[in-house]
């Protein structure tokens, strides 16, 4: 069997005794080993070997360690990173994770805490370097993992998405309700390297406040009324993978105080046991609510906003994504008449045109629940009178849909440029003819080269 080439690594401290002695522990566990005591000449080994991954401290005289993250992430996005810091606020180190570091030591560390951040990032990079590779596909595709939207909201989703996955880094998705925050979390499990182990989704809303502890970290045999036998809480079940807590913005504060916990020490007690359990979960949580304003307001611990905002993703309102709609309703037609076995149906001009204009509260979630009656029932003109929308102003009998789906590129095409030459160029009017703002017009226009 061929010999897997050894990891290299470049420790940069200042310090001459703490960096002869990080060398020395790791060059005892078979890893190549360089050092640096300063960022400028640390930026130079770098340029010279390009090594697999960088353990950093920092505070490096007048530069930083950051100052080291944020060019390593700029000149070399798969290259491994951690950080560590005497000065371990939690605000250097959601700083760093947010910057892009795969992970953060607190010093004093300990020899075999080192050493396994070493090998998880060793682990993690692997993965990173693996998903780029894909990347040229994502490209192509311009979707991911069971999300739909190629507008350039959804492709920052995307490249967020894509960079942490292969991470143990926590995120927190934040959006409105019916967004497809569940969605990105099962694509950031679906990408990681935990895919083949549990995904178990909580929803804290949905957990009465007298058993939330017991439904997440699990009860003894008679630790309380009717408790008849053991029973395992949704972190344990979740042990070795990704466990996703929606709506986290519900729990109640006594279980945030537990769950903090377990986010800094990774260790849980049932109810009624005296002993801990260590477990090794992957935490994504969502909320639609605004936890900096819940944290000011008192209903929410801030230490443990902090440690579940590592990575904030935001998931853009259908509104703000308009034209995603019409990739949307092709989806949720095919999907819905494959789920009834029907055959896809088609839609009118003038049901298409109020499919755009609606300003959708209820998000992606609405237009797949209102396509499924669609589907189910073929009532247009039922769809169209809930939706509020008048008829399509424009001549659109020439388009021709094809027997399996929706042309969009060809329909959004003809409209623009009969809008365009309706009124004669003009691109306010033909903007608001359409019922599009003028930024989303100019965005079309470039989309299909009319510009």
């Amino acid at each position: 069997m061929m010999e897997q080439p050894k990891l290299h690594i470049l420790v940069v401290e200042d310090e001459p005794d703490q960096r002869a002695l990080i060398v020395q522990m790791l060059t005892a566990n078979q890893y190549q080993v360089e050092s640096a005591d300063s960022v400028e000449q640390a930026i130079v080994m770098i340029k010279a070997s390009a090594p697999d991954l960088v353990f950093s401290d920092w505070k490096l005289g007048q530069l930083t360690g950051m100052d080291l993250l944020n060019y390593v992430r700029r000149e070399h996005p798969d290259m491994g990173f951690i950080i560590a810091t005497a000065y371990g606020t939690i605000t250097h180190a959601v700083d760093a994770m947010q910057a892009g570091a795969d992970d953060y030591l607190a010093k004093p560390y300990q020899r075999q805490s080192l050493l396994l951040a070493i090998e998880k990032v060793a682990k993690s990079t692997a993965l990173k370097r693996q998903n780029r590779r894909l990347s040229s596909e994502l490209s192509q595709q311009q979707e991911l993992v069971g999300l739909v939207g190629r507008s350039a909201l959804m492709q920052k989703v995307y490249q967020r998405v894509q960079r942490v996955s292969a991470t143990d880094a926590t995120v927190l998705i934040g959006g409105e309700s019916g967004t497809g925050k569940e969605l990105a979390a099962r694509a950031l499990y679906q990408l990681s390297g935990r895919s083949h182990k549990p995904f178990v989704a909580i929803n804290c809303g949905a957990i009465p406040e007298s058993l939330a502890e017991a439904e997440l970290f699990g009860a003894e045999k008679g630790a309380f009324t009717g408790a008849n036998t053991q029973k395992i809480g949704k972190l344990e079940a979740a042990d070795g993978g990704t466990v996703f807590l929606d709506e986290i913005g519900e729990l109640p504060l006594l279980q945030q105080t537990k769950l903090l916990r377990f986010l800094q020490e990774g260790v849980i007690s049932r109810l009624g046991q005296n002993s801990e359990i260590k477990l090794d979960v992957r935490v994504i949580a969502a909320t639609h609510r605004d936890l900096q304003k819940e944290v000011a307001e008192g209903r929410f611990r801030e230490d443990l906003y902090y440690r579940l905002n590592v990575v904030p993703i935001h998931m853009p309102a259908l509104r703000e994504r308009p034209e995603d709609i019409g990739r949307l309703v092709e989806h949720f037609l095919k999907l819905h008449a494959n789920q009834y076995g029907m055959a896809v149906p088609k839609l009118s001009r003038d049901t298409l045109k109020a499919l755009l204009d609606h300003s959708w509260p209820g998000n992606v979630r609405e237009l797949a629940n209102r396509i499924e009656r669609f589907v189910l029932l073929g009532d247009e003109a039922e769809m169209v009178q809930e939706l509020g929308a008048a008829p399509q102003p424009l001549d659109t009998s020439r388009f021709v849909l094809p027997e399996a789906g929706i042309e969009w590129e060809s329909f959004e095409k003809d409209c623009l440029r009969q809008a365009l030459s309706r009124f004669e160029g003009n691109r306010t009017k033909a903007a608001k003819c359409l019922g599009l703002s003028y930024k989303a017009f100019l965005y079309r226009l470039e989309k299909y080269q009319l510009v």
